[in-house]
């Protein structure tokens, strides 16, 4: 599925719609599927025996709580702000993923679903799906970008180790959004399949769903924030590709005004055409894959090439909650750079002994650039995932002296 340029059927009711953004742009079989989702997850979000069984798994699964680190070191360093993490990269299998494939997999049980698809970009999402479909005895496809299986080889070692097959996308920029067109088409194909979408995006009901599951992190925040400072943080902040761990880390925070809320998109190597992916800031509202939100475009209203430093950051579009927030003023969203975001992965590593995924340097690195300016200030990051998967990236860059250890 492409933009609505290219035929994408025009939107028939007012589902999943935020603000004007979101909604169902897909043909008659496709919705038809979906809306079978929909009322699966609409029938069980609440129901007590799925949720005791959500729970368990999250506690004895996943690890959950994780917990909130104060980092004192970085915090004297740059003399402002105190700056807090919310630690998702101590989820079991590191990052904020196992979130929604958990929750996405008890739908599937509900439903007699037994193949299991996904779309990966950075394979953290895509681990975490093989993980929860090797649980439930359950076939697992993984579509992932011939790039980002280049750049991840240690994800793509990890879900075949827990039995899913990875399938290489091809096509395009062969990045998350050729994986995501592979597969949507497999899954619009097996009817007996069941796609674990794994970001904020797509059709409705996705970008809800993913919200749902993923709000477990500020849950759980605000109330270890608040048991610990006795207030709530002055500033929330987390990395937005697709938009997940970011929506899961403001959803309980959207009702305090007092708390500003900030998402760090991959701001690449600059702001022209293919140097970046920010698409909340540098991108237009258009359709794609489905949903109505910013995507980044080329001068002829295409969807164009994009690019981050960050594999699970490199998608065109982002979730329509996500733009909506930005329309009605109650999160901002800034651009990071790579640069940024690499001096960002080498100060926590450094001052913290805690090394973090590219991706969530990216938000640290709004943090880190805001903070002296706000002493007295309580910031919260969302540490969506840990760094293991980059090693080989940044030990590649720095051998060819691409990047410099500090």
């Amino acid at each position: 599925m492409s933009t609505q340029a290219h035929g994408t059927p025009s939107q028939e009711n007012s589902l999943g719609f935020y603000g004007r953004h979101g909604g169902q742009f897909v043909p008659e079989e496709i919705k038809i599927r979906l809306n079978e989702v929909a009322d699966c997850f609409n029938t069980y979000k609440n129901d007590k025996d799925f949720l005791a069984e959500l729970n368990t798994l999250y506690k004895h699964f996943s690890g959950r709580p994780t917990p909130i680190f104060y980092c004192e070191n970085l915090s004297k360093q740059l003399g402002g702000a105190d700056i807090y993490l919310k630690r998702e990269d101590l989820n079991h299998l590191g990052a904020h993923k196992l979130n929604n494939a958990l929750g996405q997999m008890l739908l599937a049980k509900r439903m007699g679903k037994t193949h299991i698809i996904a779309e990966t970009g950075a394979g953290q999402h895509g681990v975490a799906t093989a993980a929860t479909a090797a649980l439930f005895g359950c076939k697992c496809t993984v579509y992932m970008g011939e790039e980002d299986i280049r750049r991840q080889e240690l994800n793509v070692l990890r879900m075949r180790m827990m039995g899913a097959e990875v399938i290489a996308a091809t096509s395009g920029q062969r990045t998350l959004k050729e994986a995501v067109d592979e597969a949507l088409d497999a899954y619009i194909k097996d009817k007996n399949s069941f796609y674990v979408l794994g970001s904020a995006v797509g059709p409705y009901p996705y970008p809800e769903i993913v919200r749902h599951f993923q709000s477990v992190i500020s849950f759980e925040a605000r109330e270890q924030f608040l048991d610990m400072t006795g207030a709530l943080p002055d500033m929330v902040v987390a990395c937005v590709g697709g938009g997940s761990n970011a929506i899961g880390m403001f959803a309980n925070f959207i009702g305090d005004e007092n708390v500003a809320l900030v998402g760090a998109e991959p701001g690449g190597i600059g702001d022209k055409t293919g140097q970046h992916a920010a698409s909340l800031v540098y991108g237009k509202e258009a359709v794609l894959h489905g949903f109505k939100s910013y995507v980044c475009l080329d001068e002829q209203g295409e969807v164009a090439p994009v690019y981050s430093i960050s594999a699970g950051l490199d998608y065109p579009s982002v979730s329509p909650e996500h733009a909506h927030l930005k329309d009605i003023g109650r999160a901002s969203y800034v651009a990071v750079s790579d640069k940024e975001a690499i001096d960002a992965f080498f100060t926590l590593s450094i001052t913290q002994g805690i090394i973090p995924a590219l991706e969530s340097a990216h938000a640290l690195a709004h943090a880190i650039k805001t903070a002296p300016a706000m002493k007295g200030k309580k910031i919260l990051v969302c540490l969506s995932g840990r760094g293991d998967k980059d090693v080989d990236q940044i030990a590649a860059m720095l051998k060819e002296n691409k990047i410099q250890m500090p």
